[in-house]
């Protein structure tokens, strides 16, 4: 069993967490658990830890560290327990991890993500976050460290898988990129009438068609700020310019992205819509390893079907697009904003159509600078997280 990559799992309790451990027991020879870390979630770490034993276990939530190590005691595990932002970045840092998979959700994985990519690591990135308010300070630690930088967004793997692999050295357009195609299902509420919108329920909106997600992103989609947030991810990932990105509304989910080149050829990558496949490819690369994801049968495919996003359905889409070429700290403040508006619907303060109205109010009040350093980003981020949340007690006033 030696010679085993180690591998830090942020976020090992969300989604993308859960199915990364599940690739990583497929190849329990090739891979081994160093760290995981949640948020609060106690009883969910624990029992991973009993089944994977890794060395260090992190709570960001200090007291829920504190009852995580007496209840490893109690069961005889000399698990090392870290607390806080300080533990998440140190687990994101351990040299005995070579592998390090960043699925902390929203701003909180921006530290701890940047800590993998300062140490050199290999990323595999699922916390988009990380790029879309840090993206140049991000891609500069990827570069100077020589850290591997692999998209775990089922859209960016498959880009990348799309690409080929001198586009990182010489750019698209070197390559003959004519465009980068991003495909998204349109959530639960594609079609549903507009003024039927500002009434839909929390429950509705985690209610995704296609894939299992957390409630945060869930929400997102059928926003399709999760779309726009990719938008800037993309960006940064294949240097493409905002004109080099378009979005398609692809419901089956089947297509996951596209890469479009000069010459007319289009290339696809497909695959059921499971995270299984991005996380065994970004763990396997350049290589490929069993995911454990159902193979397509193409006689069961009874149509692919495509359509423009409609913008009066999907501000969040524009405005997204909007904070990509303002540039700075724009994608920092729609971020920031976003997370407080998405929360305020899921405790219902607000209404599904007002998460939208927040972000848009919350951009037109911060003033955008240039995202010049960490401190000049997170003074954004804080600024626009009190603006957003002054317009959603605005709202519970009735006065938004």
């Amino acid at each position: 069993m030696s010679g085993r990559i180690g591998v830090a799992i942020l976020g090992s309790t969300g989604s993308i967490g859960v199915s990364t451990l599940d690739v990583l027991q497929r190849h329990a020879d090739r891979f081994r658990v160093i760290a995981l870390t949640a948020h609060r979630d106690v009883e969910a770490l624990f029992q991973q830890c009993l089944m994977h034993e890794p060395a260090y276990a992190v709570m960001a939530d200090p007291d829920s560290a504190g009852m995580l190590r007496d209840r490893l005691q109690f069961a005889g595990r000399s698990i090392e327990v870290l607390a806080g932002v300080a533990g998440l970045e140190r687990a994101a840092a351990l040299p005995e991890a070579g592998y390090v998979m960043a699925a902390i959700v929203g701003a909180a994985g921006l530290l701890p993500t940047l800590a993998a990519a300062k140490a050199g690591k290999r990323v595999l990135l699922a916390n988009k976050e990380a790029l879309v308010m840090a993206g140049p300070l991000f891609m500069a630690a990827v570069c100077e460290q020589g850290a591997e930088l692999l998209p775990i967004d089922s859209e960016h793997n498959a880009i990348f898988q799309c690409l080929p692999p001198a586009f990182a050295a010489e750019g698209l357009e070197a390559v003959g990129v004519r465009r980068i195609l991003l495909t998204g299902s349109g959530g639960p509420f594609r079609v549903t009438p507009l003024d039927q919108l500002p009434d839909v329920t929390p429950e509705q909106a985690c209610a995704h068609p296609n894939w299992s997600m957390g409630r945060k992103i869930s929400v997102d989609s059928a926003t399709m700020m999760n779309k726009g947030l990719e938008v800037i991810e993309a960006h940064w990932l294949f240097g493409a310019s905002p004109e080099q990105i378009e979005v398609v509304i692809h419901p089956q989910s089947v297509i996951h992205s596209m890469v479009e080149y000069q010459d007319g050829s289009v290339l696809a990558q497909l695959g059921h819509p499971d995270m299984r496949t991005p996380i065994a490819h970004a763990l396997a690369w350049p290589q490929r390893l069993a995911s454990g994801v159902a193979f397509l049968d193409f006689t069961r495919i009874t149509k692919l079907e495509f359509q423009a996003p409609d913008f009066a359905r999907f501000p969040s889409l524009a405005l997204a697009f909007a904070a990509l070429k303002a540039g700075g700290t724009a994608p920092a403040i729609l971020n920031a904003a976003n997370e407080i508006a998405v929360q305020a619907f899921l405790d219902r303060k607000i209404r599904f159509t007002d998460i939208a109205a927040v972000v848009q109010c919350t951009l037109g009040q911060v003033n955008s600078r240039a995202a010049t350093s960490l401190a000049v980003i997170l003074d954004a981020d804080a600024q626009a997280r009190a603006a957003a949340n002054d317009r959603v007690a605005a709202h519970v006033g009735g006065r938004l």
